[in-house]
């Protein structure tokens, strides 16, 4: 091979000093005529990325704050509702602790001695006392029997009302006209003239109600006889022996509450709250959406003609509605509604969408200011870069030159070493080591010393995929044993009972992944009792399936020892709260069926609507009461209803992976189409009828991925004769 000046001809050095040249040639005509046009393109990039920033930054903005308003707006108005609630249902307690004191007294009237009956008087005014009061179709308060024996009541009422936390007043009406009246406002009771003013109560829709129901009421709201302020009263019937004697009553004052509601609009939204019909009853004033109106005048909302509105307001009366979007009077507004269960009022928060989007503009402006003054900035240091480049460059030109004649030498030696040590490596498996020749002080030495880290990262990393398989073995196969553990608490041997004839049973439950959060569960509970659950843990994987177990069991536990459903999820709930670090709960359908009648008795904690088949027709939604999941908090209330469940007819239960199942459209199965497919073949025993469910469920997802458990339990009533009308069929 020739050389010429020391540099062999074809050679790699040769070859080098060659690139190098032709590298900075190209680079200072490149940078000649790029440079030109440099300015222009950079500043289309900015202004490009400027662009794809502000949206990016609205929408993340956006998205941020309608998640923090999501949250924080859903816990405040539940946190209200629940405050409103315990002032209502301590009332609730009160009343109903008067009641059974008027009942004792009555009861034993004859062994209390005469006590003095005495009106109101002005000069005990703010000073709590009992007094007697009476309607105008009495002409002796003092000949009547009942104030004789309700004055012995005076002291403990006044103690009540001075030591009760929401109580101002209470009384007792009687049926002879008469009452007694603990509060302090004994001058409020005479008119200019220093007359008594006369007090109807059996004229009272709270004592008409009370009477009426037959049990503790609330009324709407009304304004108090004698002082004219805001309340709700709470009343309750007081029989002896079956006998009348009269209703006793508490006034729930809401001049705090709708002070409360009143200055609740001195942020960005406000809270108002609407009455059992539907009727907003406390509102701030010019909230600019809805009116305070009489009780005659106002708009019943459950059926206005904004339909989301409508369906919106009906469902915040009887549970937590989360966070939504409705528009109404063509403004967008966010709102969010929880019940008032004692008095089946709801309260709601409202904030205006377009003030939750000025951060977002905020930001947005000043985002725009940075930049112009970031571009501003940008021109400036780019002119000055343009000429310390060009004297950058030649500098580069001219040292390059000296430095590759000068070092070519020492750095195609440890290149052409390393070439082959890599070739020999690749060959042969050998992992690439280190050398003297190497340690340049260099990216030569730098690059080795990469190929020595990369060759021992590579053993290792070989060596950490094995020991990553077997993990992953070993989990695959724990998962599986937790799958068969999980299926195995589940009742899957069908028939279950196959010595009773009077009904029968299947369910499937088929998890979104290894283990669910679904669960159904049936047992006998007695010989004339079988209990029916029908549950969803909000969740997946493994953590839902441990906490489906444990909710499987207490509620099991509970069930079988013969309370009523409500008391059943009222233990399971207190149990599953007793621990409040476990953010989860649970959507529950249960039910106890006496066989020998056919009455079901359930309660629906959260969960999906039941399907119901009678005999003679075809399977459609039963539309029951519901009340908060289990697990979500510990004072929750829940409420049964009873069915009669009569021979042939069938029970359809299931969770809402069901009718949410979903298509590679994003499109739901649906509820309509589940009853499609149940009614495809009504009278099909409970095995069929689920396989028709799955089947449809399956040709309507076809080959996209399980969302969510499929968990579904059909039950068809036999009635209570049917072992022996099938002994007769064979005689």
């Amino acid at each position: 091979m020739q050389t010429l000046f020391g540099i062999k001809l074809g050679g790699l050095k040769q070859k080098i000093v060659s690139l190098v040249i032709v590298i900075f040639l190209i680079m200072i005509i490149f940078i000649t005529i790029v440079s030109v046009y440099r300015t222009r393109y950079l500043s289309n990039i900015v202004s490009s990325t400027r662009e794809e920033q502000q949206i990016a930054l609205g929408e993340v903005s956006a998205d941020t704050i309608h998640e923090v308003l999501d949250t924080s707006m859903t816990k405040s108005n539940d946190l209200q509702a629940f405050i409103a609630d315990d002032m209502f249902s301590e009332i609730e307690t009160d009343v109903l602790t008067l009641q059974a004191l008027a009942e004792g007294y009555f009861q034993h009237k004859g062994s209390y001695e005469y006590a003095p009956i005495l009106p109101p008087d002005p000069s005990r005014d703010g000073e709590v006392t009992a007094q007697a009061l009476w309607d105008d179709t009495v002409e002796d308060y003092t000949e009547s029997e009942y104030l004789e024996v309700a004055v012995q009541m005076g002291n403990t009422m006044v103690a009540m009302c001075t030591n009760a936390g929401y109580m101002d007043n209470c009384y007792i009406g009687f049926e002879d006209g008469t009452s007694l009246c603990v509060d302090a406002f004994s001058a409020n009771k005479y008119d200019e003239d220093g007359n008594i003013i006369y007090f109807p109560a059996r004229q009272r829709t709270w004592y008409q109600d009370a009477i009426y129901i037959n049990d503790v009421t609330f009324s709407g709201v009304i304004y108090d006889t004698f002082s004219g302020r805001s309340c709700v009263t709470c009343s309750a019937p007081v029989f002896v022996n079956g006998e009348l004697i009269g209703v006793v009553g508490i006034d729930l004052f809401l001049d705090e509450l709708e002070t409360y509601v009143e200055q609740s609009d001195q942020t960005s939204g406000f809270l108002c709250i609407v009455n059992d019909e539907g009727q907003v009853i406390f509102a701030p004033d010019g909230n600019g959406l809805f009116e305070v109106e009489s009780q005659e005048e106002a708009e019943d909302l459950r059926y206005s003609d904004n339909a989301d509105l409508a369906g919106f307001v009906i469902e915040s009366l009887y549970y937590s509605t989360g966070f939504r979007e409705i528009t109404v009077n063509g403004e967008d507004y966010y709102m969010v509604g929880s019940p008032i269960p004692t008095v089946g009022w709801a309260a709601i928060s409202v904030v205006e969408k377009d003030l939750t989007e000025v951060p977002t503009n905020l930001m947005l402006e000043e985002y725009d200011r940075i930049n112009d003054e970031a571009q501003t900035n940008y021109r400036a240091a780019q002119t000055k870069l343009l000429i310390l480049s060009a004297i950058m460059i030649f500098l580069i030109v001219l040292a390059g030159m000296i430095a590759v004649l000068m070092l070519s030498d020492r750095i195609v030696k440890p290149i052409e070493s390393m070439t082959q040590d890599i070739i020999e490596g690749a060959t042969t498996g050998k992992m690439f080591e280190m050398k003297e020749l190497y340690n340049t002080n260099d990216e030569i030495e730098v690059l080795a010393a990469s190929f020595d880290d990369l060759s021992k990262k590579t053993k290792a990393y070989i060596t950490e995929i094995t020991e990553n398989t077997k993990m992953k073995e070993r989990i695959s196969t724990e998962l599986s044993l937790a799958a068969q553990i999980q299926e195995a608490m589940l009742p899957h041997k069908f028939p279950p009972f196959p010595d009773r004839h009077e009904f029968d049973i299947y369910a499937v439950m088929d998890p979104a992944r290894e283990v669910g959060g679904d669960f159904y569960d049936f047992f006998m509970i007695d010989d004339d009792h079988i209990g029916l659950v029908m549950a969803d843990v909000a969740g997946k994987g493994i953590p839902a399936a441990l906490y489906m177990m444990i909710s499987k069991t207490i509620l099991q536990s509970c069930a079988m020892l013969g309370v009523p459903v409500s008391e059943v999820l009222r233990r399971t709930n207190n149990a599953l709260c007793y621990d409040e670090d476990v953010d989860m709960f649970v959507t529950v359908w249960v039910g106890v069926l006496q066989i020998s009648t056919g009455k079901l008795t359930a309660c629906n904690a959260g969960h999906e609507y039941p399907v119901i088949k009678r005999a003679d027709g075809s399977f459609e939604v039963y539309k029951d009461k519901h009340s908060l999941a289990i697990g979500a908090m510990p004072t929750t209330r829940f409420t049964s209803y009873e069915i009669d469940i009569n021979k042939g007819d069938t029970l359809f239960l299931y969770t809402d992976g069901v009718p949410e199942a979903t298509d590679g459209n994003e499109k739901m199965f649906g509820q309509e189409r589940m009853l499609e497919a149940l009614n495809s073949d009504p009278d099909a025993d409970p095995t069929t009828l689920l396989k028709n469910v799955q089947k449809a469920v399956a040709e309507f997802v076809k080959d996209a991925e399980q969302f969510d458990d499929l968990t579904m339990l059909a039950f068809e009533y036999h009635g209570p004769d049917k072992k022996q009308e099938r002994g007769n069929d064979h005689d």
